[in-house]
Order: C-alpha cells, then sequence, then structure tokens
C-alpha cells in the first residue's frame, strides 16, 4: 500500500488523463463516470450463491479496471469504488430483506498471485476499498500458487484453482461476503467459497466491480443502486 499511496502522491503533480477517454487533468472524467452508472446486478454462478456487480466489464470499466491492474492508475480506485458500493448496497438490500438475515457478514478480499503483487506492489481491490469507509478482511491464503488463468476453458480454470485455497486463521462460524474486481467464469470466487466452507463458515455471496458480458448475458434479477 506504501507505493500505492507514492503513486498517488505523484499524480497530483504529474498530468494525468482519464483512463477512459484521454480527457486531460481527470482520473475518470464525468461523463466516464456516467457511462459507469447504472443499477446493480444480480447473478448465480452456482445455485444459492449469488454474486452483485456494479457495472459490466465493457467500455470504461474495463479500461479503468485494466489501469488499476496493470498500469498502477490507483489514481482511478476512487471511482471504481463508487461502482463496488453499489454492489454492495445491492447485496445488503436483498440480505435485510431475508426471513433469515445472517449475522455479523464480513467482507473478504481474494488473494493476489505472489507474482501479480510483486508486479504491481499492492493489491487492486485493497487499494479501491481503502477509497470507503468499509473494513476489509484477508482470511485466505495460497496453498500452492495456480497457473496464469488467461486463455483457460472453464473446466481448465475450475482445475487449475481447485484446492489452491487455504484459509489463513480460524474462520469457524463466520458469515463472509467475497469481495473481487472482476467475475469471469466465476471460478475463483467458487474456489474462495471452496476453502472457507472447508474451513466452517459460511459464504453467502460475492460482490464485484464488474462482470464479464457473458455473465451481464446470465442476469436474473436486478436491484436499483441504494441512495
Amino acid at each position: 500500500m506504501a507505493l500505492a499511496s507514492v503513486r498517488e502522491a505523484l499524480a497530483v503533480l504529474v498530468p494525468v488523463a482519464c483512463v477512459g477517454c484521454g480527457l486531460p487533468d481527470s482520473a475518470v472524467c464525468p461523463a466516464c463516470e456516467e457511462r459507469m452508472a447504472g443499477a446493480a446486478t444480480r447473478v448465480e454462478i452456482e445455485p444459492g450463491f449469488p454474486v452483485w456487480f456494479g457495472t459490466a466489464y465493457t467500455d470504461v470499466a474495463r479500461r479503468a479496471i485494466l489501469a488499476l491492474k496493470n498500469e498502477q492508475r490507483t489514481d482511478a480506485a476512487a471511482s471504481l469504488a463508487r461502482v463496488l458500493v453499489r454492489a454492495l448496497q445491492a447485496a445488503v438490500l436483498e440480505l435485510s430483506e431475508l426471513t433469515d438475515p445472517p449475522g455479523p457478514v464480513a467482507l473478504a478480499a481474494l488473494p493476489s498471485t505472489r507474482s501479480a503483487y510483486r508486479r504491481r506492489g499492492y493489491r487492486p481491490v485493497d487499494v479501491v476499498v481503502a477509497k470507503t469507509e468499509l473494513r476489509l478482511e484477508h482470511p485466505l491464503a495460497w496453498r500452492r500458487q495456480p497457473a496464469d488463468q488467461i486463455g483457460l476453458t472453464v473446466d481448465e480454470r475450475m482445475d487449475n484453482l481447485n484446492g489452491s485455497l487455504r484459509p489463513r486463521r480460524p474462520v469457524r462460524e463466520r458469515s463472509f461476503l467475497l469481495l473481487d474486481d472482476v467475475v469471469t467464469t466465476g471460478a475463483t470466487l467458487l474456489e474462495a467459497k471452496r476453502a472457507l466452507t472447508a474451513g466452517g463458515a459460511s459464504v453467502i455471496g460475492a460482490a464485484v466491480i464488474a462482470a464479464t458480458p457473458r455473465r451481464v448475458r446470465r442476469v436474473t434479477e436486478k436491484f436499483s443502486s441504494a441512495e
């Protein structure tokens, strides 16, 4: 996080351009902010495992997330945080309306691979959540480092990740809502759920910034963002 803070401080001194359209002097210009606005959406990546996302992984959102992850554009985190908060608000709204709502629910980040952390110097979701007043936990660690997921099929991703995560501390009888930047196949979220459940915890779902078009096409419900 120290490196991220230095980069943000430098961004004040060095001219920046909007990650969405290139407009100068703005990390994400108002027009691009508007293109990421809208209702949060809910999908299920397996029966009983809902994922809420704030926007589709296209257009400005895709460029902003990639800039944060690959170009050290931590100055885009505040805009992405607003998108993630919409997804969290939708999750909280639905959970509060359950007949038997869960008890205290902790927000759990998924771990970055060692290679990704060395390359960036920070965890993207941590940088985004730091722009909110939310408390984020890191209950998971890698049992083994998976191969790069790019280019793998759904089945290959599941095989690659299966058994790769473990709880890093006791989680028995705790409830978690997982946080991540993008849901594609859902393989990483499902492995996180498996690891926490094996440790005796309950995983009630996940909230992410964006979902790929494949996931958007499988939308089951929509929720308006809470004001």
